[in-house]
C-alpha cells in the first residue's frame, strides 16, 4: 500500500472532501508547511501532495521511496526538475480547474471599481440615502462597459474566457501575446504599446517568466488612458508595485484590481497598502481560483492523477 502525504492541507480549505484518497493508500495529512520538519514528514512517502513548498534536494533528500509529486496547482515553479529527474521522481499538476472561477473574479473586481460600488454601498449604509430628498444619487460618475475596449495580456484558457464575457458586454477585445506564439484569430492581436494606449480595461492573465517580469512599470502605466482600469489575475511581479502606487496616487489611471501580489501574504511594507481608497484600488488575497467548486474540482483532479499513476498511466505528468 502506498503512503500518501499531504504537506499543507490548509491551502485546500477545510471544506473540501479529502476522504476519497483513503481508497488509494495510507494517508497522512499535515495542515501547513513546517520547513524544519517537511523533509522528515515525507521520508517514507511514496506520493507527496503539495502546493507552495519547494520540491528540491533540501526537501526531498530523505524521501527514498518517493515516486510522485502531486501539485495542487497548475504552475510548476516549485519543482527542481533537474533534481527529481535524476531521482526518477515524477510530478503531476492540475489544469483548467479554476478557469470559471478566475473569469468570474476578474469581472467582480472590475465592476466593484467601475461602478464605484464601495461609494454607493457606504452612501446607503451611512444613512445618507435615508436623508436624501430625491430617489436617486449619482454624484460619483460611472460609465457603461458597452462599446469600450478590453485589452487582455495573456490569451490562454482564462484570457479567452474573459474575452468571451467581455464580448457579450459589447466590448471590442484586443490582446497581447507575451510569448509571441499565440495567434488567436477570434480577436485582434496587437503589440503592448497599442494595447496600453487603446484599452479602457486591461486584464492580465499571463504566467510569470522572463517576458512578463515587471512588464507593467512607470512607462507602461503612463501610456494607459487616465480613465483605464488595470486588473491583475496573473502573477504579482508582472506589475511593478512601486510604479502602480505612484500611478494611483497621481491619477495616471482610474483604478486597479489585484488578486496577486509580488509577496504573498502581503508584506507590511508593500507600497500599495498605503492606498486605502477603495474607489481606486481593491486587492483580494489570491482568491480568484478558490471557489468551493474549483477547490473540490482540483482535489478530484489530484485524485485522478494518483489513480492513473498507480495504474501505470500518464496523466498530467510534467517534465519542466
Amino acid at each position: 500500500m502506498m503512503k500518501i502525504v499531504f504537506l499543507e492541507t490548509e491551502t485546500l480549505g477545510n471544506d473540501v472532501d479529502l476522504s476519497i484518497f483513503n481508497e488509494l493508500g495510507e494517508v497522512v495529512k499535515y495542515p501547513r508547511s513546517n520547513p524544519e520538519e517537511n523533509a522528515k514528514r515525507i521520508a517514507d512517502a511514496d506520493i507527496v501532495i503539495v502546493n507552495k513548498i519547494p520540491m528540491n534536494e533540501s526537501t526531498l533528500h530523505l524521501a527514498d521511496h518517493l515516486k510522485l509529486i502531486c501539485i495542487t496547482a497548475t504552475g510548476t515553479n516549485i519543482i527542481d526538475f533537474d533534481y527529481i529527474n535524476r531521482r526518477n521522481i515524477k510530478a503531476a499538476n492540475v489544469r483548467g480547474y479554476s478557469t470559471n472561477s478566475v473569469v468570474q473574479h476578474t469581472f467582480a473586481l472590475f465592476f466593484y471599481l467601475y461602478e464605484k460600488l464601495r461609494y454607493y454601498d457606504e452612501f446607503v449604509k451611512s444613512g445618507d440615502y435615508i436623508r436624501s430628498d430625491i430617489f436617486s444619487h449619482f454624484s460619483v460618475r460611472f460609465h457603461e462597459l458597452y462599446g469600450k475596449t478590453w485589452g487582455i495580456i495573456g490569451l490562454g484558457e482564462i484570457g479567452r474566457g474573459v474575452a468571451e464575457v467581455a464580448k457579450q458586454f459589447g466590448c471590442k477585445v484586443i490582446y497581447y501575446s507575451t510569448s509571441g506564439k499565440n495567434k488567436n484569430q477570434a480577436y485582434e492581436q496587437v503589440d503592448l504599446d497599442t494595447l496600453l494606449g487603446q484599452s479602457d480595461v486591461i486584464s492580465i492573465h499571463a504566467p510569470l517568466n522572463n517576458n512578463t517580469m515587471n512588464l507593467i512599470g512607470e512607462e507602461e502605466l503612463h501610456r494607459m488612458k487616465k480613465s483605464a482600469i488595470l486588473l491583475n489575475l496573473g502573477r504579482g511581479p508582472i506589475i511593478n508595485e512601486d510604479a502602480l502606487t505612484k500611478a494611483l496616487r497621481e491619477d495616471w489611471i482610474a483604478g486597479a484590481g489585484l488578486d496577486v501580489l509580488t509577496e504573498e501574504p502581503m508584506a507590511p511594507n508593500n507600497p500599495l497598502y498605503s492606498i486605502q481608497d477603495s474607489i481606486k484600488l481593491i486587492i483580494t488575497p489570491h482568491i480568484a481560483w478558490a471557489t468551493v467548486e474549483a477547490r473540490q474540482r482540483m482535489v478530484n483532479e489530484v485524485y485522478q492523477n494518483i489513480e492513473a499513476f498507480q495504474k501505470g498511466e500518464i496523466r498530467n505528468i510534467v517534465t519542466q
